[in-house]
């Protein structure tokens, strides 16, 4: 097996383990729709592939780039824009990790329980 593939192979496996410990997270959310979980789970996927994507792009601009100044001319803008990528991506990520702890603090405090502590 040659190394890229073995490197191709391990990032799907490290893709494939955020995932599910994402999934895991978001079983934790017992009172969490699951069409929201999918969707969810759907959009970190996707934030997890493009973030990637952009960056197997960025490194092979930037190998063609280095010590080349024609080349980094040419590809400068579109490496910009491949690191833009992967920053929107980020923050696709913290976005979604804010309306899950939003989802998690809704959890943890019910109606039930306020109305418990209120009766004493």
């Amino acid at each position: 097996m040659t190394r890229s593939v073995k490197e191709g192979i391990d990032k799907i496996r490290k893709r494939e383990g955020r995932l599910e410990k994402f999934g895991d997270i978001l079983d934790g959310l017992t009172s969490t729709e699951d069409k929201k979980k999918l969707l969810w789970k759907e959009i970190y996927e996707n934030a997890l592939e493009d973030r990637e994507s952009a960056k197997i792009l960025f490194e092979d601009l930037m190998l063609q780039s280095t010590g080349n100044t024609a080349n980094h001319a040419m590809f400068g803008a579109t490496m910009a824009k491949y690191l833009e990528r992967m920053s929107k991506t980020n923050d696709q990520i913290l976005k979604l990790a804010e309306l899950i702890s939003k989802e998690e603090e809704k959890a943890q405090v019910t109606a039930d329980d306020i109305f418990s502590q209120i009766e004493g």
